[in-house]
């Protein structure tokens, strides 16, 4: 299942733009290519589960809303082969600290369908002791 589609990248960006993207064969033909798509989207599906699967159980149920537009800006980033637009640069990086948020566990997402994040098992203070130098038997004699 994919986090995005063509139909939602052809929605927010155009169907120019995403021709300008994918058309890259020698004769120009002026329409989207389906497979350069297709790279873009399993490239950034890869990339979202990557994050994700630190705290949440994969596959998710359903695609929540802020995982699909994070999607979509990745999407466009990784379909440019030359340097992108500004805005699309910095939507690109501001998508990547809310992945790494998720990731941390400082951005949530709502649960959907019972999923829930994966804890860690702890409560997260650990504590080890180690042996006592100073007992009672070998301080006989000082005290």
């Amino acid at each position: 299942m994919s986090y995005c589609t063509l139909d939602d990248l052809t929605t927010r960006y155009g169907e120019r733009m995403l021709v300008d993207l994918t058309d890259r064969g020698a004769l120009a033909t002026g329409v989207i290519d389906g497979a350069v798509i297709d790279r873009a989207l399993t490239d950034t599906d890869a990339m979202i589960d990557g994050y994700l699967a630190v705290r949440y159980k994969l596959p998710l149920g359903s695609t929540p809303a802020l995982v699909a537009d994070l999607a979509q800006v990745i999407a466009i980033w990784k379909l440019h082969v030359a340097a992108p637009d500004p805005k699309i640069e910095e939507d690109y990086k501001a998508a990547m600290r809310t992945l790494e948020g998720l990731s941390r566990g400082s951005v949530r997402l709502t649960t959907v369908e019972g999923i829930e994040p994966s804890g860690t098992g702890g409560n997260g203070v650990r504590l080890t002791d180690r042996a006592r130098p100073l007992t009672a038997e070998n301080l006989k004699g000082y005290i």
